[in-house]
């Protein structure tokens, strides 16, 4: 994961103008001039604030991009919120999985 790229994506699309038309009309050529993963190109793609947010973008990073990406104020906060709690529920499961291997051994 390259965090610093995809936040510096965001930086550019946040404060340039030129850079927003340039991923409006063709995202992927935008995205493929920085370091990114390929899920980190899906979710900038998708404008996934979720999964954005789940990388470890900051919030006051992803807010001018969902705005711009035609996210609302409330659908904004929603996303991150089940992104948190989708996480919560899968990191439970792995620990509960964990904790039932770790009894099988002994």
């Amino acid at each position: 994961m390259s965090l610093y790229s995809v936040q510096k994506v965001l930086f550019q699309l946040n404060n340039d103008a030129a850079a927003r038309k340039r991923f409006a009309a063709d995202c992927d050529a935008l995205l493929a001039e920085y370091a990114l993963t390929e899920e980190e190109r899906r979710a900038l793609g998708a404008a996934d604030v979720g999964r954005l947010h789940l990388m470890g973008v900051h919030p006051l990073l992803l807010a001018p991009f969902a705005g711009r990406s035609g996210l609302m104020w409330p659908d904004y906060l929603a996303a991150l919120r089940r992104a948190r709690e989708q996480a919560q529920h899968l990191d439970a499961k792995s620990q509960s999985r964990k904790g039932k291997a770790i009894q099988n051994n002994y």
